[in-house]
């Protein structure tokens, strides 16, 4: 059974930075492609970044210089580091995976974690 769970989410100050981390199991996770992608209140998921199995990484513009997407892949482990966090940034937070590029069509994805970033 393919499991991801997030944790790491909270309140930040705006500025402030969090890491995310998603322990992965059940699946062969340096195969695949992973994803960090959002939803905020009232809105739709948003795509984040991924990361393919060799390392190359992808960024959503507005997040591009301030988040950071990396894998362990030794721990079967997926991190977002996101400094200088901005109010719309808050969000749940996912990990998601799959066997192939994808903006909107995870086969797999976690319960989330809970960012807010609020003074």
């Amino acid at each position: 059974e393919v499991q991801l769970v997030e944790s790491g989410g909270g309140l930040v100050q705006p500025g402030g930075s969090l890491r995310l981390s998603c322990a992965a199991s059940g699946f062969i996770f340096s195969n695949y492609w992973m994803y960090w992608v959002r939803q905020a209140p009232g809105k739709g998921l948003e795509w984040v970044s991924a990361i393919s199995s060799d390392s190359t990484t992808y960024y959503r513009d507005s997040v591009k210089g301030r988040f950071t997407i990396f894998r362990d892949n030794a721990k079967n482990t997926l991190y977002l580091q996101m400094n200088s966090l901005k109010p719309e940034d808050a969000a749940m937070y996912y990990c998601a995976a799959a066997t192939y590029y994808t903006w909107a069509n995870f086969p797999y994805r976690g319960q989330g974690t809970q960012v807010t970033v609020s003074s």
